[in-house]
């Protein structure tokens, strides 16, 4: 079974870590994201590191440097999905086009809109439209 270590770390380390683990031929596995019971955002870099998976994470920033021209695709289309989905901001990152989602959706209901509705909410919308209906 593969080891999954986790390390905290700032934003300011995340571009240097990145150039490290690229100069050592180390690849990056995911870069992904979710909100703690804080409501703060947590986003990891993780990278393959023999025997184990080495996760770096970043807690309660908005706005993060782009590791897109180290490791291409592997990080700018994570990126941009966190972009998209939490309205976190890669510094450096083009985001003149979405992914999926509609072009107008962010503009009518707010950056990373859909990850922030709880779930209730969202059942509580339905269940009124039902019985509008």
């Amino acid at each position: 079974m593969q080891e999954y270590k986790v390390t905290q770390i700032t934003k300011d380390q995340i571009v240097p870590l990145a150039e490290r683990m690229k100069k050592a031929g180390r690849y990056l596995v995911m870069i992904h994201g979710y909100l703690n019971k804080e409501g703060q955002p947590v986003v990891c870099w993780d990278y393959s590191v023999p025997p184990a998976i080495e996760s770096y994470q970043v807690v309660g920033e908005t706005k993060l440097p782009s590791i897109g021209e180290l490791y291409d695709t592997a990080a700018t289309w994570p990126e941009r999905e966190l972009n998209e989905l939490f309205g976190l901001e890669f510094e450096g990152l083009d985001m003149s086009k979405r992914l999926f989602l509609p072009e107008d959706m962010l503009e009518t209901q707010g950056k990373g809109q859909i990850m922030v509705t709880p779930l209730s909410e969202l059942v509580d919308n339905m269940n009124k439209v039902k019985e509008e209906e």
